[in-house]
Parts: structure tokens; sequence; C-alpha cells
């Protein structure tokens, strides 16, 4: 983006006048359409420099335009783009939007009923056309541009000193009112340091309850001593060696005092009892290690008693306001700065509520703690076309999308060159679905993913798996992502789970963990509700025979023929109890006989990404030398040197154990607490 500054816009449009080009066209805003349309309200001649200028700002589900064409006395021309918005409310209402700008003669309209969220982001994008018009904008909404399907870093934007209203000077940092962000501001208050939270949204982001701790105090309650060697080799062999084991090790060594931190807020503090899980619950029976498939379960699993509706998150918010701290919300990272020594000195930030921006100083550090980029189609697509290529669902936060990682990258920092996905094998959708984004009016980027469910989670049980030729193609007695990108090399990778009407009974002997043990323990009833979203959905059958059941799954021809004796033969391996085709562990077999019969099409659901900023072991951004970047440190989902291919979902909570034990370690850091 080129830095224009009023004095600048103002020189440039005289000139332009002179010219035949219009100040709009100099300000790279695309020219308005004509359309008819009633008079608006006029001010006074000279008010405005003629042109065409455009706005943006976030709706509830994209980006939000407005075109508007001015005379030097009024508003000539309004065209207000909201197709990207709920077809039903936000795009709907374009019309109304446009005909109360064009007769207001300012950006304070009414807006529509219903449509709240995309009425004030037209207002604000129509505030930026003003703003234009009036010589007075240097720069618009910085935040927003994602680049393009070529292009997922953009550039920089370059902004001018005039349009910088506000200074605030702190000595740290945090940016980002998530996870790692408010574990970080809660040990920053707890030690009375001098720091400043923002966050680009208007209120803390959502909890992730699970978090993973080595010898924390449940492992010491129930006399549980971690192999700490051989847990750093388990996950340095699930990344493929492609970690740096240092880092690794911090969260070995420190995620106990970390659990037992947030454990005084949590507990002694608020009275919500921690939980954590342990012994048989926490460990695949022994089985397995006769098929080599004894996957290490090697932390113990914390969260809390969520009944009590509380959420880790909002009580840390609490915490730091009765200590006298807040956080600065609708407040976005603009850029990253830093001094001729190349040491980052603190943020340019810009208000999400009328686009001012403020500089932050920040004299011992920041800590960027905003999350990955799975709300990020062009993030996606081309830094893991794999993972992109088998997700049919998500249930990611659509606020995570890397601008964050896009900032330091700017700044000069080393993005991890290997994707890390988390995906869970759960994203149920309809017969002839593939799995990879469809085109979508209504989400960010134009693209969503099409499974209508955020995660289907019997579909983690091992259960017999079919792909559309009706063949099984591997073991399905894995870890959650191990399906899904053998999937990626099936027809519309994508696959079929065939059960019979034992499936709880099944699913208890199969002991699977983690989050898809909910499946085993919920019962009756969360299997039923399960069936009944699915079924609603259009994407579960369940019938009477399994003839039926090709039929619905849309097999035909040879395809069926296959299925049918595919399950046979599977039936035949269930009464051998031998896997001879692919060596799954006989007790995760399962007959297939017993009426109703349970199908769906399946593949990934993406939870967030974790490829991202490489650090060292103190939590410091590395270059692209690998050089600490003095001032700047990462924790979270935008952070990186710990995962790669794929998410350890076996060790369950580690990703969280791995974010707060990093938050904390900063603020150590920055703070001199070590």
């Amino acid at each position: 983006m080129n830095k224009i500054s009023r004095k600048g816009f103002l020189k440039i449009a005289a000139a332009a006048a002179m010219s035949g080009v219009t100040a709009g066209a100099l300000a790279a805003c695309n020219a308005a359409s004509s359309s008819s349309a009633a008079p608006a309200a006029s001010g006074a001649a000279g008010t405005y420099i003629p042109g065409t200028y455009e706005g943006t700002a976030e709706g509830i589900s994209s980006t939000v335009k407005v075109t508007m064409t001015f005379s030097d006395s009024a508003v000539t021309d309004v065209v207000v783009d909201t197709s990207g918005e709920t077809a039903s409310y936000g795009a709907a209402a374009a019309d109304q939007l446009r005909e109360q700008l064009m007769a207001a003669g300012s950006a304070e309209i009414d807006g529509v009923s219903g449509s709240t969220i995309t009425s004030d982001a037209v207002m604000k994008a129509a505030k930026s056309c003003y703003a234009q018009a009036r010589g007075e904008a240097a720069v618009t909404s910085v935040q927003l541009p994602t680049g393009d399907e070529n292009d997922w870093l953009g550039k920089e934007p370059d902004i001018d000193e005039a349009a910088i209203t506000e200074t605030v000077d702190t000595d740290i940092l945090i940016v980002g009112a998530g996870n790692g962000g408010m574990g970080a501001a809660a040990y920053a208050a707890a030690h009375g340091l001098n720091f400043r939270i923002i966050e680009q949204n208007g209120n803390v982001q959502d909890t992730r309850h699970w978090v993973g701790a080595v010898d924390g105090f449940g492992a010491q309650a129930q006399g549980i001593k971690m192999d700490r060697a051989k847990l750093l080799s388990e996950i340095s062999r699930y990344a493929s060696g492609k970690c740096d084991q240092r880092v690794v090790k911090t969260w070995i060594n420190e995620s106990g005092e970390m659990i037992e931190f947030i454990r005084s807020i949590m507990e002694d503090k608020y009275g919500v009892k921690m939980v954590y899980t342990y012994g048989d619950e926490a460990k695949w029976p022994a089985e397995n290690a006769e098929h080599n498939t004894d996957y290490m379960y090697p932390e113990i699993e914390y969260t809390y008693d969520r009944s009590s509706g509380a959420a880790r998150n909002e009580l840390l918010l609490d915490y730091i306001r009765e200590l006298g701290y807040d956080v600065d919300f609708k407040t976005s990272l603009a850029k990253l700065e830093k001094d001729s020594t190349g040491r980052i000195t603190g943020i340019i930030a810009q208000s999400t509520e009328d686009d001012h921006f403020i500089r932050y100083n920040a004299n011992k550090g920041v800590l960027l703690a905003c999350g990955g980029f799975p709300g990020n189609p062009y993030m996606m697509e081309q830094l893991d076309p794999l993972g992109t290529s088998v997700t049919t669902a998500c249930s990611y936060s659509p606020a995570d999308k890397g601008y964050g990682i896009r900032a330091a990258v700017w700044a000069g920092a080393n993005l991890d060159k290997e994707a890390a996905p988390m995906l869970f094998d759960r994203g149920i959708v309809a017969p002839g679905v593939d799995g990879g984004y469809v085109a979508s009016d209504s989400a960010f980027g134009g693209k969503a993913f099409p499974g209508p469910i955020r995660q289907y989670n019997p579909g983690t049980q091992p259960f017999l798996k079919v792909n559309r030729n009706g063949e099984r193609f591997a073991n399905e007695s894995s870890p959650y992502n191990d399906i899904v990108y053998a999937a990626a090399h099936q027809p519309g990778r994508v696959y079929a789970q065939i059960c019979d009407a034992n499936v709880l009974e099944d699913a208890k002997r199969f002991h699977t963990i983690g989050c898809s043990a909910q499946t085993r323990n919920g019962g009756e009833k969360y299997f039923q509700g399960k069936v009944d979203e699915a079924v609603a959905a259009g994407t579960l059958f369940v019938c009477d025979t399994i003839e039926e059941l090709a039929d619905k799954l849309g097999f035909t021809g040879e395809a069926k023929d296959t299925f049918l004796a595919t399950v046979d033969r599977y039936n035949e391996l269930y009464d051998k109890q031998n896997d001879e085709d692919f060596g799954k562990p006989a007790y995760r077999l399962s007959a297939i006989r017993t009426a109703p019969f349970y199908g769906c099409w399946l593949g990934a659901s993406l939870l967030t990404t974790e490829q991202g900023i490489a650090i060292n072991d103190k939590g410091q951004a590395l270059d692209n030398d690998n050089k600490p970047m003095p001032g700047l440190y990462v924790t979270g989902d935008m952070s990186g040197s710990f995962f790669a291919n794929n998410y350890p979902c076996l060790m369950a909570g580690v990703a969280m154990g791995r974010t707060l034990t990093y938050a904390i370690k900063a603020i150590k850091q920055m703070g001199g607490l070590e």
C-alpha cells in the first residue's frame, strides 16, 4: 500500500483536476457504475474533492465495500456491495443501505433491522469514503488486505505519521486476547508488570479448554512420572524430525509450573475445580503393541469442571481487571515497528471502530498471540494444499486469518516451511461431495468447506471405511489425521464409514482416547443426538439392510457390487479375528450384520493450523537466518518450531499446553523474571 499523506493527497488531487484524472483514481479506487437515485443532501461548494472513492470494513462473514462518487458539494452516487454477507440478512440489505446513504448526505444512517453488523460495516466503509473525499484519509483499514489467490502475504502497509493520532507507552505489549494472550496477561498481572493487551474483536476469544502438561499437579497426585526422553523422541517422530527439540523441551520442563499457575487462579481464586485424565482413560489398550501401533499418550490432559459455566479466558479477564488491568478491545495489529538496529520497538495498531491509528511503544518487547490461519482460504490453499484438499468441514475460529503471521513475516521473521494442520476425521458430508473448498458468497474469501456440521464425533471410531469404488483402503485404527491423509489418494478425497446396531458396544471395546472418547463415554443419549443432527442434515443414513444403505450412500453398478463384497470380506475378517488385509488389531474389528446399519461420507474437519513463526526455546521469534529478533516473542497457533506434518492428536492438549507455557515464558523473559 502506497503512503499518501493528507497534504500529498490534496496536491495530487489538484494536479489531477488540471489533467482530467480523478483524485479517486489516483487513490487506487475503482470507479462506481452509475445508477439512478434521489438527489443526496448537499454541502457547501468546495466541501469535497470531486471523484469516486472506495471504503471497506469487515461485516459478519465478509469484507463489505462501499463506493461513493462526489461532486464538490454532494454525493452523486453510491454502490453498496454486501454480496459476501449472509444471503437472507446482510446481502439483502444492500439496496436499503444504499438508499439511506443517498438520502442522508453522511455516513450516519439508521441501518437495517436484523442486519446490524452489516449495517455498521457499511457505515464504517462510508465514513472512509467521506474522509477521502475531504482529503483527510491517509489509508483505510490496513488489517483487511489478505493478498489474493496468488499472493497470501500481500504488502506491509506504509502508514503516514500524520495518520497516527494516539500513542501508548508500555513495557510489554501483548497482541491477541485468546488463550495465549490471556494466559500471558494473567501472569504479567500477577507479577505487577507494566503491560497492555490488545484484541481486534470486542471480546476475549474462545477458550480451548484442554491443556497438556508434564509432571503437573495431577501427575504428582497419581504418582505418575513421565519418561521425558521418550516423550521428546515421540514428539520429534510425529514431526518427522522437523521440529526444534529445544523448543519442545521448554514445554516438557516448564508445563508443570504453567498448569499450577492456571490451577491457582481457577481453583484457589474462583473455585472452579480442575480435572484431568490418567491411567486406563489416557492410553490405548495393550493389544496395539502387537501391531506396532502402540501410540504414546505421554502427558496428562487437564481441563476443568465445565458444568460450572466458566470459561478460562473469561476468568482470566476478570482476574487482570481485579488487579487494575484491562484489554484494549477493537484494536487491530497493522504492522510491527523496529529501530535502526532491527529491534522490535512496538506496533502500529488501528481501531476497528473508527480506523484511527495508534502507536504502541513497548520498551521491553512484544508478544504476538494472534492465532493461526484456518479462516483464511488464501493462506490455506498456498501454505497447506494437502490439508485443504482433504478437508470437508471446519470447527475453527473465523477470526483466525493469519494477520499476526503476516505482520511478523513483513518484519523479517521466519515462517515454518512445513504445514501442520489440526485435522479431525469428523467432516461429515452428503454423498457426492468432494474434499476441499466450495464457492460461498457468505464466507471470507468467497470459499468455504461444504460440511454442515462442525464435527461428527463418531467419525473417529475405527469402523470399516471404504472409498467411492466400494474398496477398503487403509487400517482404520489410527490417529485422527491418518485416515484423512490416506483419503487424499482416493476418489473425491472422501470415504464412507459403515457400522451396525452394535455401534456403542463396539465403541467401548475400541477404547479410543482424547476427544474421540466422547462417543463411548457419552452413551446412548450422546450418540443419538449426533445421529439425529447428521440425519437431519442429509449426511447420515440409517437403514434396515446393507443393500439399502449402499443405495443411500450413492453406490451404483460395479461400485455397489464391490461395496457389498467388501462388507462380506470385513465380516469374514471379524470372524477370524485377524485383519489379513491391513493389520488392524483384532479388538478393533467389528461385525456388520445387525440392523439398523449406519453409513456416512467423511473427510477432515479443520480446527486450526500449527504452522507458525520459528521460535527458540525462550519464545523469541527467529529471523530468516534463524537468529533471535530482539523484542519479539510469539506463542500459540502462530508460533512454530514444534509441529510439522500434522498435530499429534493422541497427545491430547499438547498444543494448548505449548501455548500457555510459552505465553508465560515470554512474560518471564520480557519482565526480567528469569
